[in-house]
């Protein structure tokens, strides 16, 4: 559950704060007829993303044993490609996001109403979608129960509440640290969905080494108790791992790690030499 409140905090509150910042935006020009665009386009972006959701729950339901093995791998793959890309990308560029969407508002406002509900569709769209994967990717390995769903859920109840705050400027959160405390969280949990896909594809036979154990430690962390069913929920930390599991969870989250906690270089404003 708390892997799939993150996911749903994160990314929701990504699009809430996209959203915000196109109303203010609206309300501050006078553009409050606007509005309508808007939500229209934010609304068929969440049309949009749950439909996707159902279609990736739709077909891994219908395929083969080893056909779902292989499906459930490579759209965790992507999953992992997408967080990844998503977290240094927004630690890049989350401030100046706001300008940049004022920007390209302006620009859709002087070419009329179709393009704001494009801009509000594209700019909801891909937090939807990344969502929806991620979410898909992140459950496949937990026990059937509502508990992913209530996650993520709270998760985006939680981002809508926290936009609407900031918004209204009832709410102020440095949200620098945010998303450093979120980002790494959710490297966390990307490295144990690209565990899981190594493990799907020796499975499916795709590669060896199923049977191979890196260690045991079922004594210490039984999977039927409560502390291995969180580990194994957040960070798919299980306790028979096979080697390439292991390496391939080191690979990704040790330099990952590294580079998203290295400080970021300011840029050089000093004039250059004649």
């Amino acid at each position: 559950m708390f892997a799939s409140y993150l996911i749903g905090l994160r990314e929701g509150l990504e699009a809430a704060l996209v959203v915000s910042v196109l109303i203010a935006f609206l309300v501050k020009s006078d553009r409050k007829d606007k509005l309508p665009q808007v939500w229209s386009g934010v609304g068929a972006a969440v049309v949009l993303s749950v439909a996707f959701g159902a279609l990736l729950t739709f077909t891994a339901a219908r395929l083969s044993y080893t056909g779902q093995e292989l499906f459930e791998a490579i759209t965790s793959l992507l999953a992992v490609v997408f967080v990844t890309w998503m977290i240094f990308w927004m630690r890049r560029a989350a401030r100046a996001l706001s300008k940049e969407l004022r920007g390209k508002l302006s620009e859709a406002l002087e070419l009329g109403s179709i393009a704001v509900v494009v801009m509000a569709f594209l700019a909801v769209a891909r937090e939807g979608l990344e969502t929806a994967l991620l979410f898909f990717a992140s459950v496949q390995g937990a026990i059937a129960s509502a508990e992913p769903l209530i996650g993520i859920c709270l998760g985006l109840l939680t981002a809508v509440l926290i936009g609407w705050g900031i918004y209204r400027s009832a709410l102020t959160i440095n949200l620098t640290k945010f998303f450093a405390w979120t980002g790494g969280l959710l490297i966390l949990v990307a490295a144990g969905i690209l565990k899981y896909a190594v493990h799907d594809f020796q499975e499916a036979g795709v590669l060896p080494g199923l049977n191979t154990q890196a260690f045991d430690i079922s004594a210490v962390l039984p999977a039927d108790s409560p502390h291995g069913a969180v580990l194994a929920g957040m960070l798919n930390i299980t306790p028979q791992p096979s080697v390439l599991e292991v390496v391939a969870w080191a690979a990704y989250l040790v330099p990952t790690l590294f580079l998203f906690l290295r400080p970021q270089q300011a840029k050089s404003t000093a004039p250059s030499a004649a």
